[in-house]
């Protein structure tokens, strides 16, 4: 289900996506595409018991990277491969060094470690099911993000917050950090500070405790849309959003030093 979210407010398109999403997602289940993709992974994905067997079957390699949001690193099996057969353990082993946070969550839903074996993960059907619904939720996520990318970031904060176990695992990840500095009201300069700088002001002003309860979590997402909206241009005057990104009183700026910024490494948390 295509729904023009390019034309109206994010506010709107997010209000719009979320009274659609649970028909929308059985709509991608049922599409021709889609549907021969999940049947190839219910069929197969129990008989893979290795890191190689996984690699063995492109489909199904490929589908369990869509599914963990790495298509983007579907071409890169060498190095996928090396991290599903390290040892997590190991401080200095390639699935700790890698700072992207999505690869070691494939590595602990697979579990194959140092030995890149694993007989019993493949075998449970709600593990199969739960890489299913990924896999669904992530077209479902794709398709809003490519019409309305502040849309598609909402619906990213919404799926991946409730994994957040400190504000290290927000900053990491860029969807999560773009919401929380839009909603908190955050210059975009903020994102180049030192990390522990960052992680010391979010948590001044953000109880990660609210984050567990899904009322508090919608209140953070409306902030982000009803912003967004005002900084696009797409508020009209006199709206919530405009006063809201005007409005002193609702939220204060962070004064930061732009010099000392710019003498910062662009990317100091890699």
């Amino acid at each position: 289900m295509m729904l023009a979210l390019g034309t109206m407010s994010a506010q709107t398109g997010l209000r719009l996506v979320t009274t659609v999403e649970d028909k929308a997602k059985a709509l991608i289940r049922d599409s021709a595409q889609h549907a021969r993709a999940i049947a190839h992974f219910e069929e197969n994905i129990a008989s893979v018991n290795s890191v190689d067997d996984l690699m063995a079957d492109p489909d199904l390699y490929a589908f369990v990277m869509r599914a963990y949001d790495l298509e983007d690193q579907i071409f890169g099996k060498a190095l996928m491969s090396k991290m599903l057969k390290s040892d997590i353990d190991d401080p200095k082993a390639l699935v700790n060094r890698l700072s992207d946070p999505r690869f070691k969550e494939l590595y602990n839903a697979l579990q194959f470690g140092p030995e890149g074996e694993n007989t019993l993960v493949t075998l449970s059907k709600k593990w199969r099911d739960s890489v299913v619904e990924k896999y669904v939720s992530r077209q479902f996520i794709d398709q809003q993000y490519d019409q309305n990318e502040t849309v598609g970031t909402a619906l990213e904060f919404r799926q991946k917050i409730g994994s957040v176990e400190n504000v290290f695992d927000i900053l990491k990840d860029r969807d999560l950090a773009l919401v929380v500095r839009t909603a908190l009201g955050l210059p975009r300069e903020f994102a180049q500070l030192d990390i522990d700088k960052q992680a010391e002001e979010i948590k001044e002003r953000l109880d990660l405790e609210t984050l567990k309860d899904p009322a508090e979590v919608e209140k953070l997402v409306n902030r982000y849309v009803l912003i967004s909206d005002a900084q696009s241009g797409t508020a009209t005057a006199g709206s919530a959003a405009l006063q809201m990104l005007t409005s002193a009183a609702n939220y204060s700026f962070v004064s930061i030093d732009l010099e000392a910024i710019s003498s910062l490494p662009r990317s100091p948390y890699r």
